[in-house]
């Protein structure tokens, strides 16, 4: 029996390189390979051409799928490079990680516990939880992350062992120390097994520490696993590819007695969980998407990767196909990069190199270089060369073969045949929906928003209706895959599981806006399943609904999905034959809700009034325009109504034509008379106007009404209604403003106006000599004369 541990980063060039030559020189019966075994069903699809990298293992809970973890695999991840390896050569690959199903159900017991406690619950949805965290592997982590966003009583095997080398950046330290070292693989992997012995041994934090304790549960199974392994084939030949943390644990000559392990893997809860390939992206390999075993440059990693898999790499070449990259990516954003000066950009990077005792051109020296003789010093095009390659924008891929939920099978379907390609960067897709493809994008799109998958997003121009066109923004995130599998229990394919999302969501509100709202979104989405099953919803709340408010708010969104719903093609009779139910209802309960409002009220029902007046505006229909006429007036006149709202009811009155000026400035000057309480009148004022000045500009009589109003407040009320009308007034333009006021100081003649203030000549005669002298007038006398 013969067992090769070999500790790795998850995501090291180097790593996967020497497992390779590992591989190669000591070819195993069989690999195993850190991982919950839920994926053993499913890794013979790595062995396939169609699996194009980084692509991530998803496992999640059946009944639960927002929790789930990913295993991300990159082409310069050793796990991909291991199971490539003896794909291709029928040897036999496993995991033999904790599995999922107590993994999951575990974390839910600790939720739970933490619930009891009153502490924070952690999520449910956990994305890649299964990629270790720092102390259960060393190098999955930055620097920064292992000082600065970690507990202090968290452990750093890689800063520790950096700092003991004399490094400040453990990221430096373990790829000069491990990733760039050219030695025999099974030294590197000594050495490696060797330098976390010591730090483990050094760990002194209690055994019932939570991390301890999870990591000491996750090794113990490892064990179990190796010991059957070990067992069924004692002659075989056994290769262990995990985390650099694991190592010195799984190595069978220092296995603990069976009994210990035993004690942390029996009597595990469990839960049912499945699992699936799924594309991922470079960005979400980096440190900043927040995976625990990032990487801070997967495209840097990448091309250090593909430079070390050459028969015979030249260091040298390694700075200049990079150098070449950055130049191309310069000369595509117009700026200049020449030839020879990627030449000398690569002579300082190696410069750097040596003179930092580097063992060879590390990322920092090509920036450096790069920044200084591509760039001109400056950072900002450096910027944009790490988006596009030290990041990069890779999407992967799977085999259609590959075990997918039937939701994502079938969207998966209409991309294809609407040829929308995913991308893992930001894309921009503008929609004409007069052209049959491009509307079946926009209903593909719409149907997916109401399943809650955010793959696009409506930009401003696409979040009207009332357009023939629409702009979307596309960004395919791994996340999605976990949205698909939460959304499929609404359906198999997009336009069955929308339909359903939507009247599940229907029979739950009671909120008339979101109802209306919803019949939009179905009607955009091409759902007339859902679209029946939300109007029936609608129509059964709005006709035992008494909130006048709440009925007034339905008619806007309910209204521009008739007058637009055409641009779709799509039958709006029987939502029209709601809206004018739920417009006639609201005009008949319209004068009762107005009495008696306070503040607040006045102003949702003044919101609610302008809303579905736009709404009407848009359906020029005669029956309901009548009926919403004789509302306003209802409530425009009488002065028991509060003044915000029969201000506001006046002033749409008199812009539709129903009220002629006359009729206008008489009601405003009741309104505003000294015997009308002077808040109301200040709230009267404030719904007339609505942030429009346009009517005192253009009629002197509604000026003067006001002007008069204000001179005859005294001075206490005045005071005490100030800051009203001073917001009132604040909504107008500067020009506006300046122009009443010019206006204002010209009403009632001379008398009105300031007395002309008298000009103290010996008081300003200091001024009057130094203007003198400027303009170069001699002298200046008493009398203001030169």
């Amino acid at each position: 029996m013969t067992v090769d541990v070999y500790g790795v980063r998850h995501h090291g060039p180097g790593s996967a390189r020497a497992v390779l030559e590992a591989l190669t020189q000591h070819p195993p019966d069989l690999v195993l390979i850190e991982g919950c075994p839920e994926l053993d069903a499913i890794v013979d699809l790595l062995g396939e051409a169609d699996m194009v990298p980084p692509v991530a293992g998803l496992v999640y809970a059946v009944d639960e799928p927002r929790q789930a973890t990913f295993y991300p695999l990159a082409r310069f991840s050793p796990e991909w490079v291991a199971a490539r390896w003896a794909l291709s050569r029928g040897v036999p690959v496993r995991f033999l990680d904790l599995p999922a199903t107590h993994a999951f159900a575990l974390a839910a017991q600790e939720r739970e516990a933490r619930a009891g406690t009153g502490a924070a619950a952690e999520p449910d949805h956990l994305p890649d939880a299964a990629a270790d965290v720092s102390e259960a592997d060393g190098p999955e982590e930055s620097p920064e992350e292992s000082t600065a966003s970690l507990p202090p009583e968290r452990l750093d095997p890689i800063g520790t062992l950096a700092a003991t080398a004399g490094y400040d950046d453990a990221e430096r330290w373990w790829e000069d120390a491990v990733e760039q070292r050219h030695d025999s693989p099974a030294e590197r992997f000594a050495a490696i097994r060797d330098a976390m012995a010591a730090v483990r041994e050094a760990d002194r934090r209690p055994a019932d520490d939570p991390d301890v304790h999870a990591n000491a549960r996750r090794e113990a199974w490892m064990r179990k696993v190796l010991r059957a392994e070990i067992k069924s084939a004692p002659e075989a030949r056994i290769a262990v590819v995990c985390g650099a943390w694991h190592a010195p644990a799984l190595v069978p000559d220092d296995f603990p007695p069976v009994s210990r392990d035993r004690e942390l893997v029996t009597r595990l809860p469990r839960t049912k969980v499945a699992a699936a390939w799924t594309p991922w992206t470079a960005g979400r390999l980096s440190y900043a998407s927040g995976y625990g075993a990032g990487v801070g440059a997967p495209g840097w990693y990448q091309h250090l990767f593909d430079h070390m898999m050459q028969p015979d790499p030249d260091p040298r070449d390694l700075a200049t196909s990079w150098l070449v990259r950055v130049a191309r990516t310069l000369r595509e954003e117009r700026l200049d990069a020449s030839t020879a000066s990627i030449v000398e950009a690569a002579r300082l990077a190696e410069t750097l190199a040596t003179v930092r005792g580097r063992p060879s051109v590390g990322l920092s020296e090509l920036d450096d270089a790069a920044q200084t003789v591509l760039c001109e010093g400056s950072r900002l095009p450096l910027d944009l060369v790490h988006e596009r390659l030290v990041v990069g924008q890779e999407l992967g891929s799977v085999p259609e073969s590959a075990p997918v939920v039937p939701l994502a099978a079938d969207l998966a379907r209409q991309q294809r045949s609407l040829r929308l390609k995913p991308s893992a960067s930001a894309q921009q897709l503008e929609l004409d929906l007069r052209l049959e493809r491009p509307l079946a994008r926009s209903v593909l799109l719409h149907r997916l928003s109401l399943l809650g998958i955010g793959w696009g997003e409506p930009t401003e121009g696409g979040r009207t209706t009332g357009t023939f066109k629409e702009t979307w923004t596309l960004e395919w995130r791994p996340e999605l895959a976990v949205d698909l599998v939460e959304a499929s229990v609404w359906g198999t394919t997009v336009a069955v599981a929308a339909a359903a999302r939507a009247a599940d969501r229907a029979a739950r509100s009671a909120d008339l806006t979101e109802l209306a709202t919803l019949v939009s979104a179905c009607l955009t989405a091409d759902l007339p399943d859902g679209v029946d099953a939300v109007l029936d919803a609608l129509d059964a709340r709005a006709a035992v609904q008494h909130d006048v408010p709440a009925l007034l708010s339905t008619v806007e969104p309910l209204a521009r999905t008739c007058r637009y719903g055409d641009v779709r093609g799509v039958d709006t009779d029987r939502v029209r034959a709601v809206l004018a139910a739920t417009a006639v209802r609201a005009c008949v309960g319209l004068p009762m809700a107005c009495a008696s409002l306070d503040e607040d009220a006045a102003d949702e029902m003044v919101t609610a009034i302008a809303a579905a007046h736009r709404g009407l505006s848009l359906l020029a229909d005669a029956e309901l325009d009548a009926a919403w006429v004789s509302a306003l007036e209802s409530v425009s006149a009488p002065d028991h109504v509060a003044g915000a709202v029969a201000g506001r009811a006046t002033r749409i009155l008199l812009d539709a034509g129903h009220l002629d000026t006359g009729a206008a400035a008489h009601r405003m000057g009741r309104r505003l008379s000294l015997t009308a309480s002077a808040p109301q009148a200040a709230s009267w004022l404030a719904g007339f106007l609505a942030g429009d000045a346009v009517l005192l500009v253009h009629d002197p009589v509604l000026l003067g009404l006001v002007d008069e109003w204000v001179r005859g407040l005294d001075e206490t009320a005045f005071e005490d209604l100030l800051p009203l009308v001073r917001r009132t007034f604040s909504q107008f333009s500067r020009a506006e403003r300046r122009t009443i006021g010019e206006q204002v100081a010209g009403i009632g003649g001379p008398e009105r106006r300031p007395d002309d203030h008298v000009l103290d000549l010996a008081r300003a005669m200091p001024a009057l000599r130094t203007v003198a002298r400027l303009v170069g007038w001699k002298e200046v006398d008493h009398d203001g004369a030169a």
